[in-house]
């Protein structure tokens, strides 16, 4: 790997802004994970002192902002090449390598301690075990080495509600690992679909995205073939009792939803209809994956609520 640059591609060093360093997290990323770790904490069976759940949800989302900042850090060479990324604080000289990688340890450390210290060492292993697996195994292994990194890779993203989970119950159970699944199964159509439309960039910097790899063609087979999957395993918590009725509307409409889209990329294959076609699985499937947690959160804390008012 090249090393990211002190002073990023123009040479001169920009004095870093908070902006910068917010950017470094990945706040878009820290969204959804917040949603799915508080989805999770709300459906699990027990409770927390508001207090301690402020200080769980706060120790993840800090978890995942180390692991977005130690990626860019990592991956600040590929990221100054590719145009999706090329405007990050890194590529832009905004943020040194040494502040990156500095920024990033110690919110993982500090996120990891809080976590286990104040709330339960269960969750706070689970949190570390995301951080180091996102960093380690998908960023510095498997990401620049096959094609199968967001297969193996997603499981870092799919970690939350289990952390979340873990928060309240202090184990993993059927139903976290649920979870888990829709996460981890929702990935590779996500990313494949972005790699898509993006298949120059990745192949400009020389990681091995199934596109790349692979082809087009069987980029969208497999995409068809995960999605095939997601769909069943995201309606799967009603069955279980995780998610009630309204899930179960939800994730039918949104499941049908998200197959007509993938069997759209499916049949598409050329220029820039394909292309046009892919954005919108892309775009569609980060608002698919929203609302199934967004409804299991409301759904469950209406639950709580009703029981509490009953108590």
């Amino acid at each position: 790997m090249t090393m990211p640059s002190e002073a990023g591609q123009s040479g001169l060093l920009i004095e870093p802004s908070v902006s910068d360093y917010v950017q470094l997290m990945k706040p878009r990323v820290m969204t959804l994970v917040i949603l799915t770790a508080l989805a999770a904490m709300v459906a699990a069976p027990g409770s927390l002192h508001p207090v301690i759940g402020f200080i769980a949800i706060l120790s993840i989302a800090i978890g995942a902002g180390a692991s977005g900042a130690l990626n860019m850090w990592y991956d600040a060479d590929i990221d100054a090449r590719m145009a999706r990324t090329a405007a990050r604080p890194l590529p832009r000289g905004r943020v040194t390598g040494t502040e990156a990688l500095t920024f990033g340890s110690v919110l993982a450390a500090g996120s990891v301690m809080t976590l286990g210290v104040l709330v339960n060492w269960a969750a706070g292993a689970l949190l570390a075990l995301t951080i180091a697996f996102y960093m380690f195994v998908y960023t510095m292994w498997l990401k620049r080495r096959t094609p199968h990194n967001i297969v193996i890779g997603g499981a870092a993203g799919a970690f939350p509600p289990m952390v979340g989970w873990a928060a309240v119950t202090g184990d993993v159970s059927m139903q976290s690992i649920l979870l888990f699944m829709i996460i981890f199964l929702w990935t590779p159509p996500h990313f494949w679909a972005l790699a898509l439309y993006r298949c120059r960039d990745y192949e400009r910097v020389g990681v091995p995205m199934l596109p790349v790899v692979a082809g087009l063609a069987e980029t969208r087979r497999q995409i068809l073939f995960y999605s095939v999957l997601l769909v069943p395993t995201a309606i799967a918590p009603y069955f279980i009792g995780l998610g009630g009725v309204t899930y179960l509307a939800f994730s039918v409409v949104l499941g049908a939803m998200f197959l007509w889209l993938a069997v759209k990329v499916y049949r598409t294959t050329e220029g820039r209809e394909a292309d046009k076609v892919a954005k919108q699985l892309f775009w569609f499937s980060i608002l698919y994956l929203y609302l199934l947690f967004a409804v299991l959160l409301v759904e469950a804390s209406v639950l709580r609520y009703l029981a509490s008012g009953a108590a």
